[in-house]
């Protein structure tokens, strides 16, 4: 006999009582994601596309290394990184923010299903611009544009135009994957 699986729900409120204990608790409709905190590799990676697209935007939008996406009670979504303009009001809560250009995922072994299967699109859905998931095992960038257009694999060099800007940003994938291994 087939026995029902209850799965709990949780509320941006729940997630205050969740212990600080190095893993990243987010809310994708209620459901609660877990994944472990980053190794050095994800952490080098992540380190190396701010300080690019930080001398790309200069002081005309906001690179951050934490903070969330969300959207209700039930969405919390906390990518490495997020880009936003520097005219966007500054609120004390997330939920208050909006106009995300740019969210950035970037993946290894502990984050790589949640990443790439559930928040990947899911970005979009809540209002953000653009997605990049950057997958340190393949050393490539899954794109999703604001057009809608397939998700973009790109594994040598990525092109992005901030919104307004008259010029546009190459990341070198080969440099922001080097001397990373893939046994993160």
């Amino acid at each position: 006999m087939a026995m029902p699986v209850v799965v709990p729900h949780y509320t941006v409120a729940d997630l205050e009582s969740f212990p600080d204990d190095g893993n990243r608790y987010e809310l994708l409709d209620g459901l609660l994601l877990v994944t472990p905190a980053p190794m050095l590799p994800h952490e080098l990676v992540v380190v190396r596309i701010r300080d690019e697209l930080t001398a790309y935007l200069g002081k005309a939008a906001l690179v951050l290394g934490r903070g969330a996406v969300q959207v209700r009670s039930k969405n919390h979504l906390e990518p490495d990184l997020l880009v936003l303009p520097a005219t966007v009001r500054l609120r004390r809560q997330w939920g208050d923010i909006h106009g995300f250009w740019l969210a950035i995922e970037v993946s290894g072994r502990g984050s790589r299903v949640y990443d790439r299967d559930f928040k990947h699109r899911a970005y979009r859905r809540l209002g953000v611009g653009e997605v990049w998931r950057v997958d340190l095992l393949d050393r490539t960038v899954d794109v999703i544009r604001p057009d809608g257009s397939e998700v973009e694999a790109v594994s040598d060099r990525l092109e992005w135009q901030a919104p307004g800007f008259p010029t546009t940003l190459t990341l070198d994938l080969n440099r922001v994957f080097e001397e990373i291994y893939d046994d993160e």
